[in-house]
C-alpha cells in the first residue's frame, strides 16, 4: 500500500486520485504504524519549509521518515516535500530539513523579467538511467509552482533538471530516496507515468 503522509499541508487528495487513475490504491495518514508498513511513502507539501518541517516534527514523524528510509521503503517527496529532503533551507532565514540528501534549498535571484513564483509548465532534461523517469522523453513538460529551489550537494543525484532564468535540479534520486519539485498530479500524463514508475519501482 502507497502511503501518503498527512501533516496538514498540501492537497493531499489530488495525489491520491492520481495514484488510483494509475492503478495504484493509497491511505492518506498520520499514524506512524502505517506509515512504516507502506510499500511506498510520499510526502507532499505546499506552502514554507520552516512551517513544513515544523508540523512533521509536532506530530513525531520525522523519525519516522528516517526508519522508513533505513527500512529501504522508497520516499517520494513531491515539491515542499522534496525541498525537506534536503539539509537547510533559505527560506524566511536559515532552517534544517531532514538532510536526507545533502544539500540547500534556495531561492530564485531572477532578474525583473522572470516572475517568482515561477508558476506554470517548464520543459524537464531528463537523466540517463532514472527509475522514476522510465520511459519519459527528455524535454517533456511538467507543472511547476514554487519560489525555491533545490541544490544539492552531489550532481549525481539529479535525476531531471529545468530552466527558470537559471538551471536548477527539479527531481532526485539517491537510493530509495526521490524527489520532484514539479507536482506530478497536476502534470498530465508526463505526471502520471511518473507515478506510475515510483510505484512500480523493484526493491
Amino acid at each position: 500500500m502507497i502511503v501518503i503522509i498527512d501533516y496538514g499541508v498540501g492537497n493531499l487528495a489530488s495525489v491520491q486520485n492520481a495514484f488510483r487513475k494509475v492503478g495504484f490504491p493509497s491511505l492518506i495518514t498520520s499514524k506512524p504504524e502505517q506509515i512504516l508498513k507502506a510499500t511506498r511513502i510520499v510526502l507532499p507539501g505546499v506552502g514554507a519549509f520552516a512551517d513544513g518541517m515544523d508540523s512533521l516534527q509536532k506530530l513525531g514523524l520525522t523519525q519516522v521518515i528516517y526508519e522508513a528510509v533505513q527500512k529501504g521503503i522508497p520516499l517520494l517527496g513531491i515539491c515542499l516535500g522534496m525541498q525537506m529532503l534536503f539539509s537547510t533551507s533559505e527560506e524566511a532565514g536559515l532552517h534544517q530539513g531532514l538532510n536526507l540528501i545533502p544539500g540547500k534549498v534556495r531561492r530564485f535571484q531572477l532578474p525583473s523579467s522572470y516572475k517568482v513564483p515561477h508558476m506554470g509548465w517548464n520543459r524537464i532534461r531528463v537523466t540517463d538511467n532514472s527509475r522514476l523517469f522510465n520511459n519519459i522523453p527528455s524535454g517533456s513538460y511538467a507543472y511547476f509552482v514554487h519560489s525555491f529551489y533545490t541544490e544539492p550537494e552531489d550532481p549525481q543525484v539529479k535525476a531531471a533538471s529545468s530552466d527558470y532564468g537559471i538551471e536548477f535540479t527539479c527531481a532526485v534520486e539517491k537510493g530509495n530516496i526521490f524527489g520532484t519539485q514539479f507536482h506530478p498530479e497536476k502534470s498530465s500524463q508526463v505526471g502520471l507515468r511518473v507515478l506510475r514508475n515510483f510505484g512500480e519501482l523493484k526493491v
